[in-house]
């Protein structure tokens, strides 16, 4: 899955100037494959089993062992138990990566993936309490249910998986269930089973940081079955519907990843309390109400993401492209940190003056326009 842009293109050559690669997540796994890089850990473990080379287009058993050091015992007898559905969870994961760059492409963690010598992927565990990573545990979980829920719709998986039919009968609105609506239980139910179970392994982190990353990960898959459609058909003579059958059909993931940015942006800061003989998350502000079960939730304050730190993970923000008219987050001012930019022209190519020739083919040509962009110094 290929998300690079023009300005991540050259933001990777500027940055490759500081002694560290900068990357979309899928180009970091084919670097780890095809030059045998050692790709250091990161929070979400398990979304490196993106790193299978994506042309094998059977999961087998053995693919389990291949990143099984990324895995706990738990997930490894999840994947050899159902190494049909591994392909939807590579795919679920990939695509949650790239939702997540598109949602923080104007921010100061815009979520590039990056390798160096001892830092993970996405930034370094040590943080791991912090809303970022709150975003991160939500969007891959809602990614995995999203692509285990599409396959099966599908027919791609072998699993006892088909049309949820839970939803029969008339409804309340005076229209019949009909046609196949998505088994998005089945989708959620198969992401908590091997997404969770990273947070229930010996390798799992604090009780505090367990419940948090289990409560965000519900969140995703929650926003999931939330946003499903509606969809309808009518029938009668002359296209009256007089009767009219709906089923119910996943959202496109885009909205998943606008929901779950607008929980990103409410985020509770929370800690974790005894309640009687449970471990609870309650807001650490009492003047705050208790978090819904949509709501993302975060322990720690986020650094401010400014400097390149290769210890934590950061890539800081030189070297970014900035609005130099936009007074948001991301204006010059607040994405460079007050450390100035510059601006220049850019010159790009793009296919310009197509035209179709018969038969059958369009054929254009290359234009040359010049942009002014300015960088963060």
């Amino acid at each position: 899955m290929c998300i690079i842009t023009y300005d991540q293109d050259t933001e990777i050559s500027r940055r490759r100037k500081v002694n560290k690669m900068v990357l979309p997540l899928a180009h970091v796994f084919s670097l780890t494959i095809q030059f045998g890089l050692i790709t250091p850990v990161s929070p979400i473990q398990w979304i490196f089993i993106a790193l299978m080379n994506s042309t094998n287009t059977v999961f087998r058993r053995q693919s389990c062992d291949e990143v099984g050091n990324r895995l706990n015992h738990r997930q490894v007898q999840v994947c050899k138990r159902h190494t049909d559905i591994m392909n939807s969870v590579k795919y679920g994961a990939s695509m949650a990566a790239s939702e997540c760059q598109y949602q923080f492409r104007h921010r100061r963690w815009n979520c590039t993936t990056a390798y160096f010598d001892k830092s993970p992927v996405f930034g370094n565990s040590a943080n791991g309490g912090i809303r970022e990573v709150a975003f991160m545990h939500s969007i891959s979980s809602a990614g995995v249910a999203y692509a285990v829920t599409r396959s099966c719709t599908e027919g791609n998986l072998l699993s006892k998986c088909g049309c949820d039919k839970t939803y029969n009968g008339m409804s309340e609105m005076g229209w019949q269930w009909g046609g196949c609506s998505d088994d998005i239980d089945f989708g959620i139910n198969f992401s908590r089973t091997f997404v969770d179970a990273q947070e229930r392994g010996k390798k799992a982190g604090k009780p505090s940081r367990v419940l948090m990353n289990l409560h965000n990960n519900n969140a995703g898959r929650w926003a999931v079955k939330k946003l499903a459609n509606v969809q309808c058909k009518c029938h009668g003579m002359t296209g009256s519907c007089n009767i009219k059958t709906c089923w119910r059909s996943l959202p496109n993931f885009r909205l998943v990843g606008d929901h779950t940015k607008e929980k990103f942006d409410g985020a509770t800061k929370v800690e974790a309390k005894l309640i009687g003989s449970r471990r609870v998350l309650v807001p650490q502000n009492n003047y705050f109400k208790p978090h819904m079960i949509d709501d993302l939730v975060y322990l720690d304050v986020s650094p401010d993401f400014c400097n390149v730190d290769s210890e934590a993970g950061l890539l800081g923000t030189r070297g970014r492209y900035c609005n130099r008219t936009s007074k948001a987050i991301d204006g010059c001012g607040l994405l460079c940190c007050n450390r100035g930019y510059s601006t220049h022209l850019e010159f790009r190519v793009n296919q310009c003056l197509c035209r179709f020739q018969w038969c059958c083919s369009i054929r254009c040509k290359k234009c040359q326009k010049s942009e002014e962009v300015s960088v963060c110094n």
